[in-house]
């Protein structure tokens, strides 16, 4: 991985934050070509939209753009999570999840001087459009949908809790580091899955470079070292998270894992 000392990500746009990450993470990141390409669609994009002045008959014309003549829209069958993530494949498959076809919908509209903003709604990411003197468009990055107060309160309810309620935070403007923050739990939760687990510990390292003492991505990191068997880091890691959260459900199944490695560390002496 990637040295990351250096880099504040707070003084970087999204999408150059995204390929940073993805290159720290992956030695393969093709950077170059994936802003190449999307110079290419920029270039598309704004001869499309050229015969509109309104701000949101052009993002009107964007979004007929993306989601029908380019077709970028959501995965169906069976496919690996973390391809739909990782967005040098999305751009070439042009299937991704709500971050990823967010990322690359959010960074052309911006080139195209539209007020676009992404929010990390409770259950996924959404983009909000404001106009002047008009009411706010909310979007749904997988399929470039307008969505209602009343479609967003069916999310909550159904993924959160039957007696959860919308409220006007849950539409605030998200900083960028916190859909970073989204985007790289998700692919670190793929990884996991797929058991990738070198990429996935690049992705909790760099989670940790961003939140150094987060016991939940130090606790996740302890669970990568196990399943790679470097049980003397692991241990050092399942231990902190345990003493930072005990009264985490998770905690309990954690000091059965302790002792597990404890015993198998006993075994090997």
């Amino acid at each position: 991985m990637k040295s990351l000392s250096n880099i504040d990500f707070s003084k970087l746009s999204l999408l150059d934050s995204i390929i940073i990450s993805s290159q720290a993470i992956r030695e393969d990141f093709p950077a170059h070509c994936v802003l190449s390409e999307l110079q290419n669609r920029i270039k598309e994009a704004k001869s499309y939209v050229s015969s509109e002045y309104e701000p949101s008959k052009k993002l009107e014309k964007l979004l007929k753009l993306f989601y029908i003549h380019w077709n970028f829209g959501s995965a169906n069958g069976i496919y690996k999570l973390s391809d739909v993530i990782w967005i040098d494949n999305v751009l070439k498959t042009r299937k991704g999840t709500a971050v990823s076809l967010g990322v690359l919908f959010l960074h052309i509209a911006q080139e195209l001087q539209l007020p676009l903003n992404p929010v990390v709604f409770p259950t996924q990411l959404i983009l909000r459009a404001d106009w002047i003197n008009e009411k706010k468009w909310l979007i749904n990055p997988f399929n470039g949908d307008i969505l209602d107060k009343h479609t967003l309160e069916v999310w909550l309810k159904g993924n959160i809790s039957p007696t959860a309620e919308l409220y006007e935070n849950d539409l605030y403007k998200s900083e960028s580091i916190t859909v970073i923050c989204k985007m790289l739990n998700t692919l670190k939760s793929a990884l996991m899955e797929e058991k990738n687990m070198e990429l996935a510990l690049n992705v909790t390292n760099l989670l940790l470079h961003i939140n150094p003492n987060d016991p939940y991505e130090i606790r996740d990191r302890g669970l990568i070292y196990a399943h790679l068997e470097c049980n003397h880091v692991a241990l050092t890691d399942l231990i902190y998270f345990v003493e930072h959260c005990p009264d985490d459900p998770v905690s309990e199944i954690i000091k059965i894992q302790i002792h597990s490695i404890e015993q198998k560390k006993n075994i090997l002496h």
